[in-house]
């Protein structure tokens, strides 16, 4: 499914392909992966642990916490399942500040 990834060290945000929560733990870099809600529609995916572990690169979506390193946006199906992301990439950077 299509999902955005918003990289805060490197400032960007682009467009992915991911079929499960394992993806999204490997392209965050790691396994303890939370999801806060962007909005009805879709979420954020990213390190649990991101301040903890001292992670660099900051960003925020909305007014959402600041996230550290990288977060994974994808669309939340009934059921709490994964879905194409409903946002589009303008969008969604429009929505993101780098701190």
């Amino acid at each position: 499914m299509h999902a955005l990834m918003i990289d805060g060290e490197s400032h960007t945000i682009e467009p992915v392909e991911v079929a499960c929560l394992a993806d999204i733990a490997k392209l965050v870099g790691h396994d303890s992966i939370i999801a806060d809600e962007i909005d009805r529609e879709d979420v954020v995916y990213f390190d649990e642990d991101c301040f903890i572990r001292g992670t660099n690169g900051r960003f925020q979506v909305d007014k959402l916490p600041p996230i550290a390193g990288r977060g994974v946006a994808v669309g939340r199906a009934q059921g709490g399942k994964l879905s194409d992301v409903s946002l589009s990439l303008a969008e969604l950077k429009d929505r993101t500040a780098f701190l």
